[in-house]
């Protein structure tokens, strides 16, 4: 299954009517994150893929499009926080937001209030091992894990919450966006335990 998942910024070359000729064959379209709605739903309709997403701790929402149109999700889309769902026999979770930074904004968390979300989780991920015989394949975050691809400042630190997550449920690969790149040589794929964590900012195409 060929995959696209993008992250955090808006990419002429992406938001281009040769989008599809660039890239075809994409069979899923991940989001994650701080990307406009409108953005999103022309990829997976140039694409004619599936989406799944999360929200960044800068979406918003209603969205408008100098069009007009208003946008309050993705069309078509489905918004994966705290939740899971099976695509082509792979199994996905996910996780929006970033540390909270501000109080009372939107798509923000403490350690704590992360960890409630994960517990809200705890249900469908044992019913899956159940079912399927593994918790979950892909796990959809914004933000990175504590100490793998982020930073120290506040906004950009990663949940430490993530790390006990990825050794007891075991995804396969985990997708974050969240920290920007601008230096060819950092790191943006860390293996921990069986996972292969990758930052897809702004954009990773990739097989699974």
């Amino acid at each position: 299954m060929k995959v696209m998942a993008v992250s955090d910024k808006v990419l002429d070359y992406l938001y281009s009517s040769q989008v599809a000729e660039n890239f075809p064959d994409i069979d899923l379209l991940i989001g994650c994150g701080d990307l406009p709605f409108y953005y999103l739903d022309f990829l997976n309709s140039a694409l004619n893929s599936t989406i799944f997403y999360v929200r960044g701790n800068h979406d918003k929402g209603p969205q408008f499009t100098i069009q007009g149109k208003v946008y309050e999700k993705v069309d078509g889309g489905v918004d994966l926080h705290a939740k899971t769902a099976v695509f082509n026999n792979c199994i996905m979770a996910g996780i929006e937001g970033s540390m909270r930074y501000r109080p009372n904004a939107p798509y923000m968390y403490t350690e704590g209030e992360m960890r409630s979300i994960i517990g809200q989780m705890l249900p469908s991920l044992l019913f899956n091992r159940i079912r399927y015989g593994r918790f979950l394949d892909v796990l959809v975050t914004h933000s990175p894990p504590f100490g793998i691809h982020d930073k120290e400042d506040l906004p950009h630190t990663g949940f430490k919450v993530f790390l006990p997550f990825l050794r007891w449920f075991r995804p396969k690969i985990m997708l974050h966006g969240h920290i920007h790149i601008y230096k060819h040589d950092t790191i943006r794929e860390t293996q921990y335990f069986d996972t292969t964590i990758l930052n897809v900012y702004p954009y990773k195409v990739f097989e699974i």
